[in-house]
């Protein structure tokens, strides 16, 4: 039951708060992962680049998650954040320091800084025009990169620099064991973060603003500030993965700032479902290991199988297949 008081309205996230579904706890999802992810590395010693994979774009996908299924924000110029975190990383670990974690503390500066940036324009416009500038500002990004050759080797992409080891004792080692654990370590981290700030006050009225900007401005919900503040968030996360793909594989290429690669985890966060922060893991683990197995087959007409497992999840969403499992196996609805 919701009390309305008379002398002093509640603040519109008080109010979605106290109507909102009660939230699992913020800890149970990100240690599920890390048992996942630790059984996987203990079971798949051979594998352990793809899982480094994997655990990257996972957080990738994530941070796409809280622009696109949480503040419901198109967007097809995410890849923007990740590049420019992966180059700060680089050129952090080339020019002054190979120490890992501060690298990484660069990679989240740096794509905070351009998606809030970035976001203070873009968010005054709504909709297929806000999805067209965010592609205009990747293009942007890109050609940038492109044009400095001095600091981000062009096409031929950066490289030359070499990453210190792990907490001054980890060694990066050729196996990529610890650039596998170090990669799971952030992933979890980081979607402990994201489910914090999702289940807040803050994030729920966030979703208000999916659901309806109209009316949370209504409430009184700085709505401007607040698609700016997520999106900031999301960008920090982006270049967090960009730093770490930086310094797991030793080399950034154009390509970290393509179209390509927005379309592409896009689709993986459509694949996974998305609003859920789940989602964007299960997506982009089902793409990259599809990936890794249609394409060891047959190279050329792998992506055939991803635009099927598409059209499905369009045409049954996972919550009504389970629903429709759940039916059939005599469970209640």
């Amino acid at each position: 039951m919701i009390t309305i008081s008379l002398t002093k309205p509640a603040p519109a996230e008080t109010a979605v708060v106290a109507s909102g579904p009660r939230c699992a706890p913020a800890w149970r999802a990100p240690v599920l992962t890390l048992a996942l992810g630790l059984a996987a590395c203990a079971s798949m010693p051979d594998q352990l680049g793809l899982l480094t994979r994997i655990f990257i774009v996972g957080l990738f996908v994530l941070s796409l998650d809280l622009v696109v299924g949480i503040a419901g924000l198109a967007t097809l110029g995410h890849a923007a954040m990740f590049g420019t975190g992966a180059y700060a990383a680089g050129v952090f670990a080339l020019h002054v320091a190979p120490d890992p974690l501060l690298g990484l503390g660069i990679g989240l500066v740096a794509g905070a800084l351009l998606a809030g940036l970035s976001g203070a324009f873009l968010l005054r416009y709504q909709g297929f025009t806000f999805l067209m500038l965010t592609v205009a500002v990747s293009q942007l990004v890109l050609s940038v990169a492109h044009k400095a050759r001095g600091w981000t080797g062009g096409d031929d992409g950066l490289s030359g620099y070499t990453m210190g080891p792990l907490l001054g004792r980890f060694e990066f080692d050729l196996e990529g064991r610890v650039a596998a654990y170090y990669a799971l370590a952030i992933l979890v981290l980081g979607f402990y973060v994201a489910r914090r700030l999702v289940d807040s006050p803050f994030g729920l009225a966030v979703r208000g603003i999916h659901e309806s900007r109209a009316r949370m401005a209504a409430l009184g919900t700085p709505v401007y500030r607040r698609l700016l503040a997520i999106y900031t968030v999301a960008g920090a996360l982006a270049g967090v993965a960009g730093a770490l793909s930086a310094q797991t594989t030793a080399v950034v290429g154009l390509d970290s700032l393509s179209f390509a690669l927005s379309a592409e985890v896009l689709v993986m966060l459509i694949l996974g479902g998305a609003g859920r922060l789940t989602g964007a893991l299960v997506g982009a683990a089902v793409f990259l290991v599809l990936h890794h197995t249609a394409s060891s087959i047959n190279p050329y007409h792998w992506l055939f199988i991803v635009g099927g497992l598409l059209m499905l999840v369009v045409l049954f969403p996972p919550a009504q297949a389970l629903a429709w499992m759940r039916k059939r196996l005599g469970g209640a609805p």
